[in-house]
């Protein structure tokens, strides 16, 4: 039998005292559902919750140190019409969380901007997680001093339909590192938008797929520093944007703005420009360096870009995965992405510029084999 917080108040209170290191979630636990354990838990705890379905059960994680994960499979949340402080299933403000195998699914708020989960302050750390059918998968605050890494996750059909809401929706924090996640089918707004002052988006997979109708797969209003690496970005032939990539749309914030796109393949299915880039000339550094545009018109890169080693080709010369079916197809020289000279905030990635890994469906990457590079995302030919 389920147990209300109110009937189990006293043997809560227990557990608090003795300070668990673990606490357990689940249907068959004393604590039966996530909110529970957010009420209790100190710093530095591990929250495991069972496998399953939660229904209509929300939170708010204010605690630091915290790992939040699934056990023996995927918990999968569904807000059934509810949002901790009217915001998302989960609210996080704690200093430093972890979060691994949880689904968050169905929020929807009378503002129409609920999210999976709310995050406000701190640094959060997303693992092999699901954001599905909600008005915002991650709809983040405008913390400078926040951090947010995601990798091996999915963000599919979030979105409210007016193209304010997205799969994934990043405000003005410090950071954003996404790799090895799958984002597709927002509903009109993007897959993936970030006001972060640094962002880091390697080895996904940002495809709006048949039937899509997300507008942007990619954008950076207020620009930044952004490095894009090793993804396979395509655009919809129904999709609600002309364009793939969006630059300094609503104005450039910080004096550093820079975009780089490095082996990405591209695919246009409008057939369209790829990328619009806006700033007055000398505002914004781009450098595009080995990208496989299929399908599609010119790049569209700004005067003044770095243009070295985009190629272009057809559907026909990939398979269903995107890999190249000919070893010989687009090869590029070696170390042809060393002239970019990153600024410090990126200076980080500069050892992988060549490719030492590259996404593999579903929600993963595996290490680069092949010796020979080629443009484009996919570097292990068959």
């Amino acid at each position: 039998m389920r147990l209300t917080i109110s009937a189990t108040a006293a043997a809560l209170m227990t557990i608090a005292s003795v300070h668990a290191a673990t606490l357990h979630v689940g249907p068959r636990q004393l604590l039966s559902v996530p909110s529970q354990a957010a009420e209790i838990a100190h710093d530095g705890d591990i929250v495991e919750i069972d496998a399953g379905e939660y229904r209509g059960d929300v939170a708010v994680w204010t605690q630091s140190g915290l790992t939040i994960r699934g056990r023996g499979g995927m918990a999968k949340l569904f807000a059934d019409g509810r949002a901790a402080e009217s915001k998302a299933i989960w609210v996080v403000r704690g200093g430093d969380i972890r979060i691994e195998k949880i689904q968050f699914s169905g929020t929807h708020v009378p503002d129409r901007n609920g999210a999976g989960i709310r995050f406000e302050k701190g640094h959060l750390q997303i693992s092999s997680c699901r954001f599905l059918d909600n008005e915002n998968g991650i709809l983040t605050a405008a913390d400078p001093d926040s951090q947010l890494d995601i990798e091996f996750s999915e963000f599919g059909n979030n979105g409210d339909g007016s193209g304010w809401s997205h799969n994934l929706y990043v405000g003005h924090i410090g950071r954003l590192r996404v790799t090895g996640s799958y984002f597709h089918h927002a509903r009109a707004g993007h897959l993936l938008k970030s006001r972060a002052k640094v962002n880091i988006v390697t080895y996904n997979r940002l495809t709006d797929d048949e039937g899509g109708h997300a507008s942007y797969e990619l954008e950076f209003p207020n620009g930044g520093l952004a490095l894009v690496l090793g993804n396979i970005i395509e655009q919809s032939a129904t999709t609600e944007n002309a364009s793939i990539i969006s630059y300094g749309a609503e104005g450039l914030v910080g004096s550093s703005n820079r975009l780089v796109l490095v082996h990405n393949t591209i695919v246009d299915h409008r057939h369209g420009t790829p990328l619009v880039v806006r700033g007055k000339p000398g505002e914004v550094v781009v450098q595009a360096v080995n990208n496989l545009l299929i399908d599609s018109g010119p790049l569209g890169l700004p005067a003044g870009a770095l243009d070295m080693g985009n190629q272009v080709g057809t559907l026909a010369q990939l398979d269903a995965d995107y890999r190249p079916l000919a070893a010989t197809l687009w090869k590029i020289p070696p170390r042809s992405a060393t002239a970019l000279n990153l600024p410090q905030a990126l200076a980080q990635e500069d050892a992988d510029l060549e490719m030492s890994m590259e996404y593999k469906h579903p929600m993963k990457v595996s290490k680069v084999t092949a010796k020979v590079r080629i443009a484009g995302a996919m570097q292990n030919t068959k």
